[in-house]
């Protein structure tokens, strides 16, 4: 029972924590712009085959580059697909890009970062000049390299992308260990016999998150422009997936005809890239200490 009691009270304040951190970005037009399209994304990629009025795959010669309307809202492309399915559809990617890169450079760069922070030493010097090499390339050039290697498809543009967006995020949690790590209460905790790994893993790393979380939501947006310009160059998802780079990359043949096609998969690409720029900057705002001053 006291368990159970322990728990509870530790979701409480998380939850009253979440619903602080959402009406803080709500009071920012900005960052509530920002939630409320990423919002409308998640809901679009969950539940495309309810939203889709067609199947985003299915070919229709006879109703080929047809403008929006008379059954197409978005219109048709060059095989006669209907345009808003294939978007609507195009959301699962994208959603699923910035997913998997999230859950594999967030976890990299703070275990990089931190350890190099909180160790230094050769150690920090031989990790930091790595994360200099990869900080040294554009990251779409670096991608287009590593994707050359593993060839395209849209598992290795994943890979290439997150091996090319971790670096930043180690640079940051390093920063912040390096302050960190003098602090009183983690001499304390090695003075009490907690191992390093204990340290870092309890001590560290939370303080590290605010940050971390700003960072990759910022990273989002070069994410998904990233994963768009591999699309465009056919180095990303491959036909027919709806991938919204691979459908200008398909359309800008008939773009001076056929504007629509080129047209609403580049606006769904700067509404989803703005809305992760807007809303990292309210969670700065939101969680960043320093801000709260200014």
């Amino acid at each position: 029972m006291a368990t159970t009691d322990t728990a509870h009270t530790r979701r409480i304040p998380f939850i009253g924590q979440a619903i602080s951190l959402l009406r803080t970005l709500m009071m920012s037009p900005t960052a509530a712009f920002g939630l409320i399209v990423i919002s409308i994304l998640c809901l679009t990629a969950l539940f495309a085959p309810l939203i889709a009025t067609h199947d985003p795959y299915m070919q229709n010669l006879d109703n080929v580059l047809q403008p929006p309307g008379n059954g197409h809202l978005f219109g048709t492309d060059e095989l006669g697909r209907d345009i808003f399915s294939r978007v609507v559809h195009g959301a699962r990617i994208s959603l699923t890009i910035i997913a998997l890169v999230t859950v594999i450079v967030g976890p990299v760069g703070l275990l990089v970062g931190t350890t190099a922070g909180y160790f230094g030493g050769r150690y920090d010097t031989i990790m930091m000049r790595i994360t200099d090499i990869f900080l040294s390339f554009p990251s779409l050039i670096l991608s287009l390299a590593f994707v050359a290697a593993l060839g395209p498809n849209l598992r290795n543009a994943i890979i290439a992308i997150a091996l090319t967006a971790w670096p930043p995020i180690a640079r940051l949690a390093r920063a912040e260990t390096m302050t960190i790590r003098r602090a009183d209460y983690i001499a304390a905790a090695r003075l009490q016999g907690a191992s390093s790994a204990r340290i870092i893993i309890k001590s560290i790393v939370p303080m590290c998150l605010p940050s971390v979380i700003i960072r990759l939501t910022l990273n989002m947006a070069t994410v998904i422009l990233t994963a768009a310009g591999l699309g465009f160059l056919g180095l990303g998802a491959q036909p027919p997936l709806p991938e919204w780079g691979a459908m200008i990359a398909t359309g800008r043949r008939y773009m001076i005809d056929s504007s629509w096609l080129v047209l609403f998969p580049g606006i769904a690409i700067v509404s989803v890239s703005l809305a992760f720029n807007l809303l990292g900057d309210g969670l700065r705002d939101a969680l960043d200490p320093k801000q709260k001053g200014r």
